[in-house]
């Protein structure tokens, strides 16, 4: 089988790290260039240091666009943007952009968001998808099959933690090891800019959406994962809400119902997404937990990879948790 060239623009940040770990060893992907303008000329394995022997490539700040069939763009928020509006890209060329760039729908782009869970069909077919946010994924994995059925008919609340790593690879007062370190924090409470993206998916599974989703993101003292705990009221016992929940998730790829508390180590290195559900008098209880960098970011992208593709969903996804 002819294997599927790919290049990766902004290679040196954690989205990218995860990106190459997954596409050196992905069975159908040659990767033909990993852009770095700050890196060139630079050994790809100097940077992400877990690839030691597992590629000889070679950062550059070339963009040789017509020698790749699918480009990844792990660029800072903001410059995705920037770069298809100064790049002369190709119109056959597949891209799947990591930031917040394109997520809204607008009529300026023709972007897909690519949430498996809830647009498959629609990733099957596009030329260019919006990746979802971590924090996003992780919510909505907890509140698609309600919305999908008209029950999120009140307020939905959100606690979730995330790991340091959602910070970016560049050390900041809130993400260096010293403040971070037996350390909690809130940041953007009721403001975090993923509840727009969240606030647009409700709305295209439920006819009228007009709730408040209050979240409260909180910075955790550990490098990756991401911890949800979303409530709300809800008429529906709790047998009839996992029905619910597994029946939609039944063809999911890598989306699980459990029936026991889950921990955050079944996820963490894995594309996985957990759900889990309790009911505690009128109120709805949802846990729902992904690794932010693989399912909330560079997994997520060859999964939507794979399926524009024609791929099995899970090619290259085959990651085992690490349970110690």
């Amino acid at each position: 089988m002819t294997k599927i060239k790919v290049g990766v623009i902004g290679g040196a940040g954690y989205t990218a790290g995860e990106l190459l770990r997954i596409l050196v060893n992905h069975p159908n992907v040659e990767i033909v260039f990993v852009n770095s303008s700050s890196n060139a000329g630079n050994p790809v394995a100097d940077v992400h240091s877990g690839l030691i022997g597992e590629t000889d490539l070679v950062f550059t700040s070339e963009l040789p666009f017509g020698e790749v069939d699918a480009l990844f763009l792990c660029s800072a928020h903001g410059d995705s943007k920037k770069f298809m509006d100064s790049n002369n890209v190709p119109k056959n060329l597949k891209i799947i952009d990591l930031s917040t760039d394109y997520r809204q729908k607008r009529d300026d782009h023709d972007f897909v968001y690519g949430l498996p869970e809830m647009n498959r069909e629609e990733i099957r077919k596009a030329q260019h998808i919006a990746n979802p946010g971590c924090f996003a994924t992780a919510i909505q994995l907890g509140l698609l099959p309600l919305a999908a059925a008209g029950k999120i008919t009140d307020e939905v609340h959100v606690n979730a933690i995330t790991g340091s790593t959602g910070a970016g690879v560049k050390p900041s007062s809130t993400s260096h090891f010293s403040w971070r370190n037996n350390n909690v924090s809130i940041y953007k409470a009721f403001e975090h800019q993923h509840l727009m993206e969240i606030g647009q998916s409700m709305r295209q599974l439920q006819e009228g959406f007009d709730k408040n989703i209050n979240f409260i993101p909180v910075r955790g003292n550990f490098a990756r994962g991401i911890f949800v705990t979303s409530y709300i009221n809800s008429d529906l016992g709790l047998e009839e809400a996992k029905e619910l929940y597994k029946n939609y998730y039944k063809d999911a790829a890598f989306t699980f119902v459990v029936d026991k508390n889950p921990d955050m180590k079944q996820v963490v290195n894995t594309n996985k997404g957990i759900v889990y559900l309790e009911k505690h008098g009128n109120k709805l209880l949802i846990v729902s937990m992904i690794d932010n960098l693989l399912k909330g970011a560079s997994g997520q992208a060859v999964q939507n990879m794979n399926l524009m593709f024609g791929l099995d969903e899970k090619a290259g996804l085959h990651l085992k948790s690490i349970g110690f």
